[in-house]
């Protein structure tokens, strides 16, 4: 296929480099997973509230490896970046900025935290360093993500860092309880 525009970002522009470390406001660092983080990253997935967001769960330690290969995979083929985010040397949460489109200069968030993380700023603190990494160095033009109508939370998360609500998408995601609407917010370089 071939654009008529050039592409907002060169092939090659990301994956020549190793996937950054990001500092975030409340000493927070976003790195690349490692093996070693496998045992808390399945034990997030089974706290209640973070299984009622998320369908897509690894059965097990040996599983959380293979999705991390499948993380660092994403980075050498420009399809997304995905980060442990960390506080004090512990894993305090997950975000990536994924499906990398380079024509466009857009990609879509995702983030969870785990419980004793929670409602202390880290989400939307790694979603706003992962933000001007992505307007700065990278070289996105937009960013977006989509949450349920009824995850209050993660909507504050996007509204505190700079991701404006766009509308709703009816009946666009299944949960363990059924379809969900979604909200779908997004920030743009400026």
């Amino acid at each position: 296929m071939t654009l008529s525009t050039p592409p907002v970002i060169a092939a090659g522009s990301l994956s020549a480099r190793p996937q950054p470390l990001l500092s975030a406001a409340g000493g927070l660092l976003l790195r690349p997973w490692e093996a070693t983080d496998a045992p808390v990253f399945h034990a997030a997935y089974q706290d209640p509230e973070l299984r009622r967001w998320h369908t897509n769960r690894p059965d097990s330690e040996d599983d959380v490896r293979g999705w991390f290969d499948g993380y660092r995979a994403d980075w050498e083929q420009e399809r997304g970046a995905h980060w442990a985010v960390t506080r004090g040397g512990e894993v305090a949460g997950r975000i990536a900025a994924r499906g990398f489109d380079f024509g466009s200069g857009v990609a879509g968030c995702a983030y969870w935290v785990v419980p004793a993380a929670r409602r202390a700023g880290v989400a939307s603190g790694a979603l706003a360093a992962v933000s001007a990494w992505a307007f700065g160095p990278a070289g996105f033009h937009r960013l977006y993500l989509d949450h349920s109508t009824r995850n209050i939370g993660s909507c504050r998360v996007a509204t505190k860092a700079g991701f404006e609500a766009e509308g709703v998408m009816r009946s666009a995601a299944v949960h363990d309880d059924g379809r969900h609407d979604m909200h779908r917010h997004a920030r743009i370089r400026v």
